[in-house]
């Protein structure tokens, strides 16, 4: 039996992640609701992502300008790049007002999930550090977390030989945070991660 396209735009905004039943509803009659054109160019944003962006051939960011905004721009340092695992780790690290270049590798080192090195735009990167533009440093910012640590590891072992700076994202107590309430390991990393005043 077909569905009505309510039924069947639930079924879709549920699919999204983060979106559960409840909230897919509520999107579904906020677009019923709205003017005809402002669903339409909803439609027309979401053709448009899948039809324009692409990875940079660079820095394997989104972009839809190739190379993207942040490869071209002459006013980034490029003897600095900063690897992070998804374009959304990159906006994060970008607002902190990082102005130096990107890698993404599209993902993180993680056996139980089947995804290896092979899987990640490793290769991408050891390209642009192999030459006489290459970068003096690598900071590998990747999650501290099992996953994101093991690839961080990887990939320290592949760029060192190769004579670049690797450093690696401090981690600790956040700013605002409560010592008594932090866990051991991110008290421990805090220690380890200590620096001069």
């Amino acid at each position: 039996m077909p569905q009505d396209p309510i039924g069947r735009l639930v079924e879709r905004l549920a699919r999204l992640p983060g979106v559960g039943e409840k909230t897919a509803q509520r999107l579904a009659f906020h677009l019923l609701r709205a003017e005809p054109a402002y669903a339409r160019e909803l439609a027309q944003a979401i053709l448009d992502v899948k039809d324009r962006i692409r990875l940079c051939s660079v820095c394997c960011n989104l972009t839809e300008a190739d190379p993207c905004a942040f490869c071209v721009d002459a006013r980034r340092d490029a003897r600095i790049i900063c690897v992070v695992a998804h374009p959304p780790d990159l906006m994060a690290i970008e607002r902190t007002g990082f102005r130096g270049r990107y890698h993404v590798l599209h993902g993180v080192l993680s056996p139980l999930d089947g995804i290896g090195p092979d899987d990640l735009r490793i290769p991408e990167l050891l390209r642009r550090l192999d030459g006489e533009d290459a970068a003096g440093e690598v900071i590998l910012a990747t999650s501290p977390n099992v996953e994101g640590e093991a690839t961080a590891l990887y990939l320290a072992k592949l760029v060192k030989p190769m004579g670049v700076r690797t450093t690696r994202i401090a981690t600790g107590v956040p700013i605002g945070g409560e010592l008594e309430y932090a866990d051991q390991i991110t008290l421990a990393r805090a220690l380890e991660s200590r620096r001069e005043m």
